[in-house]
């Protein structure tokens, strides 16, 4: 089903430079961009991409203008790639198929749960006593609400999500562990985003919290009474121990750790692979990781790290003697 590029551009503003009746049958990357796609560029490096791509139209920014009108049809708005993401949106509802029920017939709901009319449920779904599912949110299939937690309001939860499993608390009692009975739930407030298979613990005793607008991506692990500020996404394999405090509008890489206690202020953003072991009071972009390198190479680096304490003291020691001679 194609989309006229003229309706795209009145449904979401930007300047035209092309033909409006022109027929758009999808969209793709500048690199495999056919005469029938749209496609866009996000970053003046791409722009050899832009000269050599058979886009039918590619949306662009006001510096890219020329360098776009000397190959074809574009659209010039501010921000190209959020652009982008709103023609995404508007091609999923022009070519949206018929959802199904609202309430998969395999899905187990809780009498005492309450899933707002608006609200769509997947297929083996299961929402446990108490749960609470807002308008327009959507849970496909698989997922778990677990009792007494909370969804908001336009929420996607994908196949998989476990949200009110029991946080990982245990206390021990000589050789064994004693479990401590998680009594908190969870609260998701509005437009949060939950990949494939991510967990979200209840709290142990307050409630686990993730604020609005967050997003994250798939098999990532929020553990008990964490709680995410709004706006902040995560990408897929992060992990958040127990009880850590993450700010608003940060970024956490992929495969990226936060230790438990530890708190990041907003706009703070965390490189992949990255383990914060210490609380970040100050927004900016940190990296923790040790490069990968040849094993032998590494070995070395390890080896000779290990030393960086005894030969931090020697060099504490040959400063302090110079002082002493220069004061002599």
């Amino acid at each position: 089903m194609a989309l006229r590029l003229g309706t795209i551009v009145e449904a979401l503003g930007g300047d035209l430079h092309g033909d409006p009746e022109l027929q758009i049958a999808g969209l793709a990357p500048l690199e495999s961009a056919t005469s029938q796609h749209l496609s866009f560029l996000s970053h003046p490096k791409y722009q050899q991409q832009l000269a050599a791509s058979k886009a039918a139209c590619v949306i662009v920014s006001p510096p890219m203008q020329a360098q776009a009108l000397a190959r074809g049809s574009c659209i010039v708005v501010e921000q190209p790639y959020l652009y982008f993401a709103r023609v995404t949106q508007l091609w999923r509802r022009t070519h949206r198929q018929d959802a199904g029920p609202r309430i998969h017939p395999s899905a187990v709901i809780d009498p005492a749960a309450h899933v707002d009319p608006l609200a769509r449920i997947g297929p083996l779904c299961v929402i446990e006593r108490g749960a609470r599912i807002g308008a327009h949110t959507m849970l496909a299939s698989r997922v778990t609400v677990g009792e007494d937690c909370v969804v908001g309001e336009r929420c996607i939860l994908h196949p998989g999500v476990v949200i009110g499993a029991d946080g990982f608390g245990f206390a021990p009692n000589g050789p064994a562990w004693e479990k401590i009975e998680q009594l908190g739930a969870v609260r998701i407030g509005d437009d949060v985003e939950i990949g494939a298979n991510t967990c979200i613990d209840r709290g142990a005793l307050q409630d686990t919290v993730i604020e609005d607008g967050v997003k994250l991506d798939n098999l990532i692990q929020i553990g008990h009474n964490v709680r995410v500020g709004r706006n902040t996404a995560m990408a897929g394999c992060a992990g958040v121990a127990g009880s850590a405090n993450i700010g608003a509008g940060c970024t956490i890489g992929g495969g990226a750790v936060v230790l438990g206690h530890l708190t990041l202020v907003d706009g703070v953003h965390v490189s992949a692979a990255s383990v914060v072991t210490r609380s970040i009071l100050k927004p900016g972009h940190y990296t923790g990781m040790f490069p990968i390198d040849d094993n032998a190479s590494w070995e070395k680096n390890a080896a000779t790290l290990k030393q960086l304490h005894a030969m931090r003291e020697r060099v504490r020691v040959l400063e302090n003697k110079i002082k002493e001679t220069n004061q002599s």
